[in-house]
């Protein structure tokens, strides 16, 4: 592109960023100026895309993590023409699709929803190993490039140490990291955070980098240029950028590298917008327009960008004729339709632990499910992940024929891999923990449900039935915590988790059927460190009812004299009450296992009023606190759960010592029914 009409670009960049933020009053100006420079450079020269069919799975992909920089990706996805000007004008406004932080929206150009610092890029690095896995399996002819954009912010924030880390473990040449690092911070400038030297860090972690003046096109090329060459590291351009490029005062002085800048209009942060706008050669009192020679080079520059998809998809249908059977197998993957499993199959053994009831699962998964994508912050043999590792081998550099990930004590950083590999598509992610370090990782879950990612994760040792580790170890608010996902709805009016903690090892397997056919939103499966009862009669086909959120185990009556209901390893407590309840005092029990409560409120009112009839009083055991069952058991009854922490000591005297038992079952709906 000629050399002044670049700059124009980028000042166009800036025009636009700064008019959206100066009409609504609020956003981040400073910011998206001063990266305009090498946005424009990367969209125009480098990024692989299909202006006609932006969803084309062999795109670069490209992850923002400064969701506050948002004009300037509006901006630029305007010049590609995405955009109109009537919708950036209506920047942060109800119903406009222009939002203060981006939302995914793949048509439009936006690969990820940003706004927590550092999960943007960390979303890139999943991104960058989804590919490599991909094309372990298909071919080089359909690699591709994932780049990603961070700010100071996200270099800080404690998630960019496990990405940084594993980026370079895994030697990731296809993910190139631009940072715009413009030495201002929120509300006071870097030098006043840090002493660190951002480039040997990363070097030390194994990447390549680079320094430059992040805002002179020759160096933005010459960096990309490197990057693309390289061959054995991810890369990290660092760019020296000025905060709010172009804002001058009403004398025309400069007023860049302000703080005030990073989060205020320019009007508001003491510069003087309609000299800004001036100042980069447009007209204040009409500033959302694209320049003519701007719009003329950008459609050319999209010209040649349907070329070159256009050639590579002509390459993949050469491909797809000499490989029928994988081409096929690739089209399945990309749709991201469930995958087909013989569920009834998995042999599980009676009694088990619901954890090893899912180790069996992920075994028959390593054999029947090619592109699924495991990983565990670094607990493979305590959450059982390693049924699937056995039958399969973990990720190296060079080497993505396995499909296991072994990411290491990172669980936040494993939940936003886990999006990202999601977002790339073509690939069904899993990662396991302790479900009391689900803590770490709900940053990410809630950005799954928030972005509709079928994410899949094991949570294990789900209770203080974790016994000798003690309180530390212990889940005890985690199941409410993470069951309000499940009322929580997503902008598709769909709940936006599934969670699900099944009672036995053969609702194990279901609770998988479910996570697996689940290809909307995430979903959780909490599992006990320690053996579980089977339930009466319980088997796969009878399991299956678990379907519809809650089903009745024991039944008794249409309308009993008590209805026990719980998930997880409480289910099988109930059932030795009721059996007391039956023997000793000849009353009518049914047995109720909830395993999503979020599912079951979905179901009809007929089948809601058949499994807990309205007037019959209720009784809910949970290991958790009680509210996490009280919206189930209403005003009408009780639910015996923790108000406290756990305790170190064996889990059958934790049993005995909270109440979990079926002597207890028995005494509390003794009292309840008076």
């Amino acid at each position: 592109m000629d050399k002044n009409i670049s700059k124009k670009a980028a000042d166009n960049i800036r025009v636009l960023s700064a008019a959206m933020v100066e009409k609504a009053k609020s956003g981040h100006p400073g910011g998206a100026m001063g990266g305009a420079d090498f946005i424009h450079v990367l969209f125009s020269e480098y990024l692989n895309y299909d202006p006609s069919d932006r969803k084309w799975f062999n795109r670069d992909r490209f992850f923002l993590d400064p969701g506050h920089m948002s004009p300037m990706l509006y901006s630029i996805l305007a010049l590609t023409g995405t955009y109109s000007m009537e919708e950036l004008s209506n920047f942060r406004q109800w119903g406009s699709p222009t939002p203060g932080h981006p939302e995914v929206d793949v048509e439009r150009g936006v690969e990820n929803t940003s706004g927590p610092l550092g999960q943007g890029h960390t979303m890139a690095l999943g991104a960058a190993i989804a590919e490599r896995f991909l094309t372990a399996r298909f071919g080089e002819w359909m690699s591709h490039k994932t780049y990603t954009f961070i700010s100071d912010g996200g270099i800080q924030e404690e998630i960019s140490q496990g990405t940084g880390r594993i980026a370079g473990n895994l030697g990731l040449s296809n993910l190139v990291m631009f940072y715009d690092s413009n030495d201002i911070q929120l509300s006071t400038t870097t030098n006043d955070v840090t002493i660190e030297d951002t480039a040997a860090k990363y070097e030390a972690w194994g990447w390549a980098t680079m320094t430059i003046d992040g805002n002179d096109h020759d160096e933005i090329r010459k960096a990309l240029d490197a990057a693309n060459a390289e061959t054995e590291k991810p890369f990290l351009i660092i760019g020296k950028t000025i905060m709010g490029k172009g804002a001058v005062k009403e004398d025309g002085a400069s007023f860049e590298k302000m703080v005030s800048t990073h989060g205020q209009p320019l009007s508001a942060a003491g510069a003087s917008f309609a000299d800004s706008i001036k100042n980069l050669g447009a007209d204040p009192e009409n500033p959302f327009q694209i320049f003519p020679e701007v719009a003329e080079a950008y459609a050319k520059v999209n010209e040649e960008k349907a070329k070159e998809a256009a050639a590579k998809k002509a390459e993949q249908a050469e491909w797809e004729k000499a490989n029928p059977e994988l081409a096929e197998k690739l089209a399945k993957y990309v749709s991201g339709e469930a995958p087909e499993v013989d569920y009834a199959a998995i042999e599980q053994k009676a009694n088990s632990a619901t954890r090893a009831a899912s180790a069996a699962a992920l075994a028959a998964f390593a054999d029947q499910v090619e592109n699924m994508i495991v990983m565990s912050a670094d607990l493979a043999n305590s959450d059982k992940t390693d049924g699937f590792l056995k039958k399969t081998t973990i990720f190296k550099k060079g080497d993505f024929s396995g499909a296991f990930l072994q990411i290491g004590v990172a669980e936040l950083t494993m939940g936003a891999v886990a999006n990202g590999m999601a977002l790339h598509g073509g690939v069904i992610p899993v990662c396991g923990t302790f479900f009391v370090f689900s803590d770490y990782m709900k940053p990410a879950a809630r950005m799954a449900g928030l972005m509709q990612l079928p994410v899949k994760y094991v949570w294990t040792h789900d209770a203080f039935r974790v016994g000798e580790d003690g309180p530390t170890h212990q889940p005890i608010e985690q199941e409410a915590q993470i069951r309000l996902m499940e009322k929580l709805q997503n902008h598709h009016g769909q709940n936006s988790m599934l969670v699900v903690r099944p009672a036995d090892a053969d609702e194990t397997t279901v609770a998988w059927q479910m996570a697996l056919e689940n290809t909307q939103t995430p979903t959780a499966l909490i599992l006990s460190r320690q053996n579980i009862t089977q339930l009466p009669n319980g088997s796969y086909q009878t399991a299956l009812q678990a379907k519809k959120g809650a089903y009745i185990v024991e039944k008794d009556a249409d309308q009993p004299d008590i209805v026990l209901l719980a998930s997880g390893s409480e289910v099988s407590t109930l059932v030795e009450g009721a059996k007391l309840l039956r023997d000793q005092k000849g009353l009518k029990v049914n047995v109720v296992s909830v395993i999503s409560e979020g599912l079951f409120r979905t179901q009809d009112e007929a089948y809601q009023n058949e499994i807990l009839p309205v007037n019959v009083k209720r009784f809910g055991m949970t290991a958790g606190l009680a509210v996490t069952l009280e919206g189930l058991v209403g005003a009408n009854g009780k639910v015996w759960g923790l108000n406290h922490f756990g305790y170190s000591a064996p889990y059958t005297v934790l049993d005995k010592e909270f109440g979990f038992t079926g002597d207890n079952v028995f005494k509390q709906v003794t009292e309840i029914l008076g």
